[in-house]
């Protein structure tokens, strides 16, 4: 089970890596495609400004590649090994899995990049949440 305080559930859910209290994007829906990647410029709870230094979401390119990669396999296993498609379908199952995916794949590589280098902050959260 995922729950506050673990890394998996700042990653998923896209809040504060600090107090996991409030998302770090303007809107929560990733499909606003002129909105998904806007962030908010701090947590209001705890104060945490989320662009650590100029440019700094740069590096979430390179585990978009990894997050991209996973998707693409998990498409050709699905249809190539379990529905038994032909390579030409897989293929197309991997394209179109990776367009339809492509916000997330987006939002949950800057959040993995943020909390590789930001941790969650157990006493931060507790006077955050009053």
């Amino acid at each position: 089970m995922i729950k506050k305080g673990m890394k998996m559930y700042s990653i998923l859910f896209g809040v504060c890596p600090k107090c996991h209290h409030e998302s770090m994007y303007e809107n929560k829906n990733p499909y606003i495609i002129s909105e998904t990647l806007k962030m908010n410029e701090r947590c209001s709870k705890c104060g945490f400004k989320y662009q650590i230094e100029p440019s700094f979401f740069y590096g979430s390119m390179y585990v978009s590649y990894g997050v991209g990669i996973a998707f693409a396999v998990a498409a050709f296993i699905i249809s190539y090994i379990l529905i038994e498609t032909s390579l030409v379908t897989a293929f197309i199952a991997i394209v179109l899995t990776l367009i339809a995916f492509m916000p997330i794949i987006m939002r949950v590589s800057r959040n993995i990049w943020i909390n590789l280098f930001v941790g969650y902050n157990k006493e931060l959260a507790q006077k955050s949440s009053k």
